[in-house]
């Protein structure tokens, strides 16, 4: 099974690569919702509880993950230290929940899955890709994409920071998707590349 890596900038859209190749047949794995699925495990949450405290935490028990990236966000040498905390305590257990669900896919018969992760690279996940897709959109598009989703001009520059410069990830894709016009053409892209793939 191929699998496809995307790669970008914040609110760079690879969320919509995703889904494009997804309505060509491929499988998906979200590597932001099997974050999400980690942090509701009993021993993360353990974990999270005995390095930041309740603070974290909604009253029904549930991670708080605004509170959780304004501890894990920044340059200051307490947020660094606080993001490799969190990537040591939940990047191998996203691993495995990845790993589980190609498994599931490829048992499906999926000729390949697109991997959606916003740290692929960072995370070393960029190893089990055979073919690598750099969503690029430029930095006004993509900060006013951000504003909608609620972030503030800070948070997204923090967000960006905290990642692989987007020059690096460029200089690994093996394909480059302008997502900055029309889904009609970010589609037609994809279906291009896509067609390379799979004969």
């Amino acid at each position: 099974m191929l699998v496809i890596g995307l790669i970008g900038g914040v609110a760079s859209g690879k969320s919509l690569v995703a889904r494009l190749f997804v309505e060509l047949g491929a499988g998906w794995l979200d590597a932001d919702q099997a974050g999400h699925e980690v942090l509701e495990l009993a021993d993360v949450k353990a974990l999270l509880r005995d390095r930041f405290g309740d603070e974290v935490f909604a009253s029904d028990g549930t991670v708080l993950r605004p509170a959780l990236g304004k501890r894990v966000f920044g340059d200051a040498q307490e947020a660094i230290a606080n993001r490799r905390f969190l990537e040591s305590v939940t990047h191998p257990r996203i691993g495995e929940l990845l790993g589980r669900k190609a498994a599931t896919a490829e048992e499906a018969g999926k000729a390949a899955i697109v991997l959606d992760a916003p740290l692929l690279v960072e995370a070393g996940w960029n190893e089990f890709c055979d073919k690598t897709v750099f969503v690029e959109a430029p930095n006004d598009v993509r900060l006013k994409r951000a504003r909608e989703r609620g972030w503030s001009d800070a948070e997204f520059n923090a967000r960006e920071a905290a990642q692989t410069s987007l020059a690096e990830k460029r200089r690994q894709a093996n394909m480059v998707v302008d997502n900055s016009g029309t889904i009609e053409a970010t589609r037609a892209q994809v279906e291009q590349f896509w067609q390379s793939l799979i004969r």
